[in-house]
Formats: structure tokens, sequence, C-alpha cells
């Protein structure tokens, strides 16, 4: 069982910068594949963006692509979502999610992930 856990929520304006972080309570994210998701109220969850277990693979969704950037901090335990030049359509409650696959990639889809963080805020508004 794996426990994720975000940080970094923050009510920003357009165009300014956020970085959140994802962290595992008692262990390490390094083997497992990670996505970050989110959900606007009144709508289903979406894809954000993902990284492979190892790194070498990212996806983001076209509404991020050149905005969001993911990321593994060097000590292995947590992975970052720095999205810059945000916008007020991305707010949301964003998710991390955590795939125990073998498989080293950067996977898109909600089911594909096993286990789920609580969510952190992120609001947009000037």
């Amino acid at each position: 069982q794996v426990q994720l856990r975000e940080s970094g929520s923050g009510l920003v304006q357009p165009g300014d910068s956020l970085r959140l972080s994802c962290a595992a309570s008692e262990q390490t994210l390094s083997a497992y594949n990670m996505g970050w998701f989110r959900q606007a109220p009144g709508k289903e969850r979406e894809f954000v963006a993902a990284i492979s277990w190892s790194g070498t693979f990212t996806d983001y969704a076209d509404a991020v692509m050149g905005r969001f950037t993911v990321s593994r901090g060097d000590s292995k335990n947590t992975v970052y979502l720095q999205m810059n030049s945000l916008k007020p359509e991305d707010t949301a409650v964003y998710y991390c999610a955590a795939n125990s696959g073998s498989r080293d990639h950067s996977f898109t889809k909600s089911y594909e992930y096993d286990y789920w963080g609580q969510g952190t805020q992120v609001t947009v508004s000037s």
C-alpha cells in the first residue's frame, strides 16, 4: 500500500507559477510510474502529466504542454509538477497517482494507476 500526499496548493493570479509536490509517507517512489490528474468543479477527472519510474518517459495533456513540467526529485521520494503561465482554466483539485507495474512508461489513463493521493487545490484567479 502506498500512501501519497500532495502539497503546494494555492491561490494565484493568471500568469503566475506554482509547484506541486507528491510524496509517499513511508517509501520511495522510485519504483513507481507517476501521474498527475486534475478535476475541476462539475467536470470529470482528467490527465495532466506523467513520468515513468526511470524518468526517461514523460507525457502531457495538450492543455498544459509547454507550460507544465513533471519531474522526479533527486531523493527519488518526491515527484513534482511545475506549473507556469497558469490560466483560470487550470483551476482544479490536483491529484498524484502511482502505477506499480514493472513497465517503464508514462501512463495517461486514470484506470492504469493503483494508488491516489487526496488531492490539493489550485485556484487561478485575478
